[in-house]
């Protein structure tokens, strides 16, 4: 059976496509790697009810064949048509589907910038720490549940509000970069006003519940044996770059840190889809005004074309709908996503890393976990082995072949390199049995 459209990704954007396209009369696929509709942002506990804000995207999911726990590791060109190969629920069966239109909704993942001691038990990623109470899970805080909420983007205003409704004590939230910035993008705030709102709201909780706001600080290093018991904020100047004796301890028991999102990939870079460079400096699809992407027949929408929150990852979704099902979005689609997207490149721009945070490892801060590089070890494959990208240094180091295959410590090692990280270009984009590389279904 062969499907008007696939969608992979069931957030906002691909909840948003996969149901404006069925209601427009077209045959939909939905594969989602989660076995829940809804994506990072409306995550829940496995039999907890769906977020009030999904809830409208998820009933009318009725027209829709939904895959939960469908990891496509592929789409492959067949013919006129596409062929997506998955793994498929625990057992990691395999599966494919065949369509002749494919969107990517595959969203994004945060970015890590490490510091030493940020592989101590009680360091996790903000986003990470948001999902684990989403998910109905407790954190690792110790008896006093103080965490300190930390990095740059304002995903940490709403991972920090979370925190401390939940009852963590949040003393304070280190964000690097300065909130002036967004003056120099007045046309861009003056027109999403909801934003300005929406960030004031979170600012006036976390002063109810006493946690300090240090813009233009940052943590450049935890501190513990065991486990994380303290960590050192320092002033940052303009670069990101430490500035010397401005350093503190607070004390605490876990550290929720990230440092914005970076747009998941992979399956769009393997069929050769142009890219485009964000303002802050992270690779995202180009797609033109219909959300199309460069190859023809591959749609994308939402934080793969940019990372701009729910809103307008829905948007975007339903204007690719309305054009694969052969319509014209309305105009009223085409001005939100305008307004919000300038929004979006406005926020990028403002929270972009300076090019300084390097300053704060020293030689022994491992840069990829998995592999256990340490800094010294890609600075002297830089400046004695003279690697000038992130490939050179895992070819000469194994920075990035370990389990995550770079996505975490991808953009440090592109950086220490000199460079900007590149767009994600892998032949799998998950783990895959040998025997469905040897046998994928629908091969035939």
């Amino acid at each position: 059976m062969t499907a008007d459209l696939a969608v992979v990704g069931a957030g906002p954007a691909g909840l948003a496509a996969a149901t404006t396209a069925a209601g427009l009369g077209l045959d939909v696929t939905l594969l989602d790697a989660a076995d829940r509709p809804g994506g990072q942002i409306h995550r829940h506990p496995a039999g907890g009810p769906v977020p009030r804000a999904a809830r409208p995207l998820v009933r009318r999911l009725t027209g829709v064949r939904h895959l939960p726990a469908h990891h496509v590791w592929t789409v492959v060109p067949d013919g006129d048509t596409w062929l997506l190969h998955a793994v498929a629920g625990p057992d990691e069966a395999p599966a494919a589907v065949r369509a002749r239109a494919v969107l990517l909704a595959t969203g994004a993942y945060e970015r890590q910038l490490p510091f030493p001691g940020w592989t101590l038990p009680g360091v996790v990623g903000a986003g990470g720490a948001q999902a684990m109470l989403k998910g109905g899970l407790t954190l690792p805080t110790g008896p006093r549940g103080r965490i300190v909420v930390a990095g740059s983007g304002p995903l940490l205003l709403a991972v920090a509000t979370t925190l401390a409704a939940a009852g963590a004590r949040v003393p304070a939230l280190v964000e690097a970069a300065d909130y002036t910035a967004y003056a120099r993008h007045a046309p861009a705030l003056a027109r999403n006003p909801a934003k300005l709102a929406q960030g004031a709201l979170h600012g006036g909780a976390l002063l109810r519940h006493g946690t300090r706001l240090l813009t233009r600080h940052a943590v450049t290093a935890a501190h513990g044996t065991t486990r994380v018991e303290a960590v050192t904020v320092t002033r940052l100047d303009a670069d990101w770059r430490p500035v010397p004796g401005t350093g503190r301890r607070i004390p605490c028991e876990a550290l929720a840190v990230g440092h914005g999102l970076v747009p998941q990939l992979e399956l769009a870079t393997a069929l050769g889809c142009a890219t485009r460079r964000t303002p802050d400096g992270t690779p995202a699809l180009d797609v033109d005004a219909g959300q199309r992407t460069s190859v023809p027949g591959i749609w994308a929408a939402g934080e793969t074309c940019g990372v701009g929150g729910a809103e307008l990852a829905r948007v975007e979704g339903e204007i690719a709908a309305h054009c694969l099902a052969g319509r014209r979005p309305p105009a009223a689609l085409a001005r939100r996503r305008a307004r919000m997207r300038a929004f979006a490149d406005a926020m990028a721009a403002a929270h972009r890393p300076g090019h300084g945070w390097t300053d704060w490892l020293d030689g022994a801060t491992e840069v990829c976990r998995c592999e256990e590089v340490t800094a010294d070890r890609v600075r002297e494959a830089v400046t004695d082995l003279g690697a000038r990208d992130a490939r050179t240094v895992k070819l000469l180091t194994r920075a990035g072949m370990g389990w995550c295959q770079g996505r975490v410590c991808g953009p440090a090692v592109a950086r220490l390199a000199g460079r900007d990280p590149a767009p994600d270009r892998r032949p799998l984009a998950c783990p895959v049995p040998l025997s469905q590389l040897a046998h994928p279904p629908g091969a035939e």
